[in-house]
């Protein structure tokens, strides 16, 4: 009789996106299926995973540092100890740095033990025992992945290409069309791979993966991959699975909402498919993230605007107003085509929520191209705004444009179109006293009926601030859906009053 592997313990640590927060909950149902026994303290792991970002530059350091920080925990091989009565053996790299960069991570980072790209994520139990054992891993080798991909959701069960975030399972045959997919059919087969890491009342789905823009100044593509839409019964089913976990609002992500359905051949599905999702029993409300601003066609906009149980909240990535910036990135629009499409959302829900990012110092911005910017962020009335810095990135088109601007003048105008959005976020939020808000709560104080906090339907999650609720609070519980009105504001946070 063969005996049981071992069970070994395994920290998650995910940066990034959303995005990649399903990716670790899928890895982490993988590991525990796996026999793995899953722990919240690195100290307290045999090995660590960082499931790292590779988005940008800061972003790439502090998927660096916490690897660094991770391998600290090991056993130092000059005195025999670990760190703070650590059991860290392994430390183990995946997500978008270790994909992108695979080998290169590797020569440079040698205090990690293995570098894994996402065609490792079937066989992570496998791999990370093999690890401890004192196998060594070839690191993994960047390929462009827009090479093997597009693939179709129907014909991905014959390809040998792992595409994240597309891991949980239903029993609909992989070879049905589109038309036989349903909206609706039950999960009948394999329960998810998915696995939980964070309890609260919001969770990400993921859409799709992957993107087919080619903006440039944007290395997604190369890494995630072109677009792949999820077929529609697994996003459901998946939907109906954290409806019994307890999640009440469902937060839609991918790289391109806009896109979803496109490579099923129904560009509309999104809009079909929101009616169904507001309708999981236990989910309260449904969230889209990330509409491509040129792709957000009016059925879309009303879909969002006026579904029951669907927030009216619209992350529209505008990047620049500029219309010759916006092409040399590749990206089409200008001012008046995003203010005609910022009154269509308004014309459908008034009280809608708006947050958009935006690039400053692109190569070849004048003074001119960032004052249209301002002017327009000024009539924009948006209410969370992003704004970087630009920076190169490896293997993009905008790498290789002449015209970049040095660093004190991308500093200037970063330092003052923050300001000014500092300024026209906070009246945003002005602006919503007085409004009657559904604030779905995500934390309570250690006393009952202190700092009651959560986010109305016009507040994305971690980003676009918050409401604190106060008043006759007590008895309030995570998760539950507080209807409120606004009393006041701080900053970009709304300060409201149960009815």
């Amino acid at each position: 009789m063969t005996a049981a592997p071992t069970a070994h313990t395994v920290a998650l640590i995910t940066l990034g996106c959303a995005r990649n927060e399903v990716d670790s909950e899928e890895l982490a149902g993988q590991l525990e299926a796996g026999g793995f026994l899953l722990v919240d303290d690195p100290a307290d792991a045999e090995t660590v995973v960082v499931n790292t970002c590779g988005f940008v530059e800061a972003a790439k350091k502090d998927s660096v540092d916490t690897l660094l920080a991770a391998a600290d925990l090991k056993e130092d091989p000059s005195t025999g100890h670990r760190t703070g009565g650590s059991v860290t053996r392994s430390v183990v790299a995946v997500g978008c740095l270790a994909e992108r960069y695979g080998n290169e991570l590797a020569e440079s980072l040698p205090e990690a033990d293995a570098i894994l790209g996402f065609d490792a994520y079937p066989d992570i139990a496998d791999r990370l025992r093999s690890i401890l054992a004192g196998d060594q891993q070839h690191a993994h080798t960047p390929t462009d992945r827009r090479k093997l991909l597009p693939i179709s959701p129907t014909e991905r069960v014959d390809v040998d290409v792992v595409v994240p975030g597309h891991s949980f399972e239903v029993s609909v045959p992989a070879a049905a069309d589109v038309a036989d997919i349903g909206l609706g059919a039950p999960a009948t087969g394999p329960r998810a791979v998915r696995r939980r890491l964070d309890g609260g009342p919001m969770a990400p789905l993921k859409l799709a993966s992957g993107c087919d823009r080619r903006c440039a100044y944007c290395a997604i593509p190369s890494f995630r991959g072109s677009f792949v839409s999820r077929r529609p019964a697994d996003v459901l089913a998946e939907a109906r699975w954290l409806g019994e976990q307890g999640v009440k609002e469902l937060f839609l992500v991918s790289e391109n909402s806009t896109s979803y359905g496109k490579d099923l051949g129904d560009i509309r599905l999104l809009e079909t498919m929101l009616p169904e999702l507001a309708a999981v029993d236990g989910i309260e409300r449904v969230r889209v993230s990330y509409l491509q601003p040129a792709e957000t066609r009016p059925g879309l906009v009303a879909a969002i605007a006026s579904t029951p149980g669907v927030a009216a909240y619209f992350d529209l990535s505008f990047q620049h107003a500029s219309p010759t910036v916006l092409r040399s990135m590749r990206r089409f629009g200008d001012p008046d085509s995003f203010l005609a499409l910022l009154a269509d959302v308004r014309r459908h829900a008034p009280e809608a929520g708006v947050r958009s990012n935006f690039i400053v110092g692109f190569p070849g911005e004048t003074e001119e191209d960032f004052a249209a910017l301002c002017d327009f962020v000024t009539e924009a009335r948006l209410d969370a705004i992003g704004v970087f810095g630009y920076s190169d990135e490896d293997g993009t088109e905008a790498e290789s444009y002449d015209g970049k601007l040095d660093e004190d003048a991308i500093a200037e105008r970063l330092e003052h179109l923050r300001a000014l959005t500092d300024e026209l976020t906070a009246q945003r939020a002005e602006e919503r006293v007085g409004e009657r808000v559904v604030v779905l709560v995500e934390s309570v104080g250690a006393d009952d009926g202190e700092a009651v906090e959560g986010r109305a339907a016009s507040q994305g999650p971690e980003v676009d601030g918050s409401t604190v609720l106060t008043g006759q609070v007590e008895g309030i519980g995570v998760g539950d859906m507080i209807e409120a009105t606004v009393i006041g504001t701080e900053g970009v946070d709304l300060v409201a009053r149960p009815v």
